[in-house]
């Protein structure tokens, strides 16, 4: 037989028996199960096997003939006492079964109704009545006819108490399945309620559980009715687990497809709502980013992740909270110019010319960016320097940045590192934070358009250590070259290239850029200016940019050199020119306001119209004083503005010895005047002194300006001249600096700082240095411009310091000293 809408019926366990459109629900009284019991069973039976369905005892089902064996069996039972054999075969593609395709345990069946179908097969309506074993088969045409013998049910006692709870597990789990399953009738379980016969329910159930052929056959062997009855109720529990299960993920299912479709058919508003008001809805930004992306130079890993990324933005609602952070994460990686690098202009002699039209001076760092470009000339391809210029305020540093970048043909890009606390401002924040952003490398990056820029850290000695982190550990990564060819950012979340681009850090004090950092950098001096590099500056630079500020021209007002050179020297005091450009603007804001206000004025400025402008100079105490008095010395001292001079000043007053020092001095210059203090009277003998002063005058050395804090060993030997100078009452040499540290030994130590020291000296009008003999390298690599003028004397010892200083002629009214008379032996 093949399938048909029947035997399909029966595949979809209990919904064959209970359709809507039955005539009736067929079922089997006890008295009806006594008598069928007690029907004789014939002694040959006509065989009708079946593919896919089991037929158990009471139980109704329709089957469609379609073999012509099969036909003609049924209208020849039909004709006669409508009893057949029913068995179940092995196989269902078996076409003609013998003995060995089909199962000899079988059920026999009575015909209840022959209905010709309007395609030609025959629809059959059976019941089974009782279970029987075919022996031997009598007859294969025109149909299969065998020999049968009944098998014997066992049923329990009537008492059996197991038995009857097994009976009602069976029905209540029935009525579970029919709640549970959908697709069955409400009235099904009123026909599991209203079956009496225990044998009944049990082929009933088993014959429309959603079992297979082998597994209804197993159970109708089984001849225990108890035992039968057990595995029944295992298979049912089993289907309800399962009707339980499917329809739990329906439920969960159906909810997350409602409020899918609900969210759907709200985009769909919010979209149509946005198309009006004119903007892109979200579908067209995402579809814009993908046709973005395909333009972008990254690798496949960036590739890779920027799909999976744009693939989770799809998924999400816009109105969560991630979605913007998610937008703005891809916005980036869109943003940042992957693989993008301008052209470097190799034109080294144009390069030269840029540098030297926009800063005077500066030769070390213009020698070290032309020599970067050449070796980029030849080779084609190298990792840019990471260079710190270090230096006093206002000379250029950061400007100079600027420059280079014109220079090089690159984008130009600051970022001002000072107070910078906060970790996350170099790596940036996790995407998991709200409002979170890259840090200001990456962002500076895609400002600047191209991978390799002019980026210019400003004040990296300024960064600061907070419980956010440390920023200068951040930049450890930044500024390594072996490192940032995978620059992480925390927001980014995939390396970025960071080697081709040309880092210049800036820094007015090295001693506050840890050491690890320090170490990564090219570390370029950057020293001040000499007065005449500052009047070039101002009249080549600072003059026309105030000029064009204000809103004059080159004809409405012109200061000549002298009267630049008398603003740098009077009113000015600083390594830089910041200051100067304060004091130009000041005498073009008068000259505009003149002008508006049709005031006469001069035109080229002179000595008294400075004045006039920017008031009585107070910067003379730089100028150098005479020595008419004894033990007032002029020392050199480096600051962070530049070079400096100073003053040691020592008096000598009646009492029994001991050293006083004033000026505001730290630890190490005071140890530097005990030490002079203490090599003199280990020596006063060769300087002429009477051992006899030093118990019965007491000594005060001080320094000027009590309000500025000093500290270092350079100004020892000033200490030193300044003492023997008091002691002897002579005078110390006219127009002489010095600078040096000392020791016990009497020995001559070099310093830092020559070339401001160096300036601070021509700007106070010095005219001969006294420097250790070790200081001599620092001179030679010092500019002959800047040196002249000037007469160097290097020195190994003490006493040379001495013989060069002091002089043999006594100062105008010396302290007489009063000694006790030397005892008579």
């Amino acid at each position: 037989m093949s399938d048909s809408k029947f035997i399909r019926l029966d595949k979809m366990s209990l919904e064959n028996i209970f359709d809507e459109d039955a005539e009736l629900i067929p079922l089997m009284t006890p008295e009806d199960e006594e008598r069928i019991n007690n029907e004789e069973l014939p002694e040959v039976l006509p065989i009708l096997p079946l593919r896919n369905t089991v037929l158990f005892p009471g139980v109704v089902i329709p089957i469609t003939a379609g073999r012509d064996k099969s036909i003609a069996l049924i209208k020849e039972a039909n004709k006669g006492n409508k009893v057949i054999g029913v068995v179940a075969q092995k196989n269902e593609n078996v076409e003609n079964p013998t003995l060995e395709d089909i199962h000899t345990v079988g059920t026999v069946a009575r015909i209840l109704r022959v209905l010709k179908m309007p395609d030609g097969n025959t629809t059959v309506i059976i019941q089974g009545k009782k279970r029987f074993e075919v022996k031997e088969i009598i007859q294969e045409e025109p149909f299969m006819k065998a020999t049968a013998v009944p098998v014997p049910e066992h049923r329990p006692e009537t008492e059996d108490k197991e038995f009857d709870a097994i009976i009602e597990s069976i029905r209540e789990l029935a009525l579970k399945i029919i709640r549970e399953n959908p697709n069955l009738p409400s009235e099904a379980s009123f026909a599991i309620k209203n079956i009496e016969s225990n044998s009944f329910l049990i082929n009933f159930v088993s014959s429309n559980m959603n079992l297979n052929v082998e597994e209804k056959q197993n159970l109708l062997k089984i001849d225990n009715l108890k035992d039968r009855a057990l595995q029944t109720l295992s298979r049912m529990d089993l289907e309800l687990q399962r009707l339980e299960l499917r329809n739990d993920i329906q439920s969960k299912t159906r909810t997350d497809m409602d409020q899918q479709q609900r969210e759907y058919y709200l985009h769909q508003q919010l979209k149509t709502i946005q198309e009006e008001l004119g903007g892109v809805s979200f579908e067209e930004e995402i579809e814009e980013m993908k046709m973005k992306a395909k333009g972008k130079k990254w690798s496949d890993e960036v590739k890779k992740i920027f799909e999976k990324e744009i693939g989770r933005l799809q998924r999400m609602n816009p109105q969560m909270a991630e979605y913007s952070v998610q937008r703005n994460y891809l916005d980036l990686m869109l943003e940042l110019p992957w693989g993008e690098y301008s052209q470097d202009k190799f034109d080294l002699k144009k390069a030269q010319k840029i540098l030297d039209r926009d800063h005077f001076g500066l030769d070390k760092v213009k020698e070290r960016i032309i020599e970067y470009l050449a070796v980029l000339k030849l080779k084609g391809d190298m990792k840019s320097p990471i260079i710190c210029l270090y230096g006093p305020p206002g000379v250029g540093k950061t400007s100079l940045g600027k420059s280079i970048a014109e220079a090089v043909g690159r984008k130009y890009v600051r970022m001002s590192l000072g107070g910078l606390r906060d970790e996350a401002e170099i790596r940036g924040h996790r995407k998991t934070y709200i409002g979170a952003m890259p840090g200001r490398i990456i962002q500076g990056i895609k400002k600047g358009g191209t991978s390799n820029p002019v980026f210019v850290l400003d004040e990296i000695d300024k960064l600061a250590s907070a419980n956010q982190g440390d920023p200068s550990s951040a930049m450890l990564e930044v500024l390594d070259p072996e490192q940032n060819t995978t620059f992480y950012d925390n927001f980014l979340e995939v390396g970025y290239d960071l080697s081709k681009v040309l880092f210049i850090a800036t820094a007015n004090n090295l001693g506050a850029i840890p050491a690890p950092l320090r170490d990564r950098m090219e570390i370029i001096n950057v020293t001040g200016y000499t007065v005449e590099e500052k009047v070039e500056i101002a009249k080549k630079h600072l003059l026309p940019k105030q000029l064009k500020e204000h809103g004059l021209n080159a004809d409405q007002l012109k200061i000549a050199k002298p009267q630049l050179e008398k603003i740098v020297s009077g009113y000015t005091r600083e390594s830089g020119v910041r200051t100067l450009e304060k004091q130009i603007a000041k005498m073009v804001r008068h000259a505009a306001k003149s002008i508006a206000m049709e005031d006469e004025y001069n035109i080229k400025v002179t000595n008294q119209d400075v004045s006039d402008v920017l008031g009585v100079s107070h910067l003379d105490r730089d100028k150098y004083e005479n020595n008419d008095v004894a033990g007032v010395v002029t020392g050199l001292a480096w600051t962070s503005v530049g070079g400096d001079i100073l003053f040691i000043e020592s008096i000598l007053s009646k009492g029994k010895g001991g050293l006083t020092i004033t000026g505001n001095l730290g630890k190490v210059m005071k140890e530097s005047a005990t030490i002079a203090m203490e090599y003199i009277k280990a020596n006063a003998a060769d300087f002429g002194i009477d051992h006899r002063v030093f118990d019965n005058y007491k000594v005060h050395i001080h320094v000027p300006e009590g309000a500025t804090p000093k500290d270092g060993p350079s100004a020892g030997i000033t200490m030193l001249t300044s003492l023997v100078s008091v002691f002897t009452q002579k005078k110390v040499k006219a127009h002489v600096a010095m600078t040096g540290e000392i020791t016990l030994r009497g020995k001559v130590l070099p310093v830092g700082g020559i070339k401001e020291k160096i300036l601070a000296a021509k700007r106070a009008n010095i005219k001969e240095i006294i420097l250790s003999d070790a200081n001599r390298k620092d001179i030679q690599e010092i500019k002959a411009e800047y040196l002249k003028g000037l007469t160097f004397h290097y020195v190994k010892e003490m006493k040379e310091v001495i013989d060069l200083a002091v002089t043999k002629e006594t100062v105008k009214n010396p302290v007489i000293l009063d000694l006790p008379k030397k005892e008579e032996k």
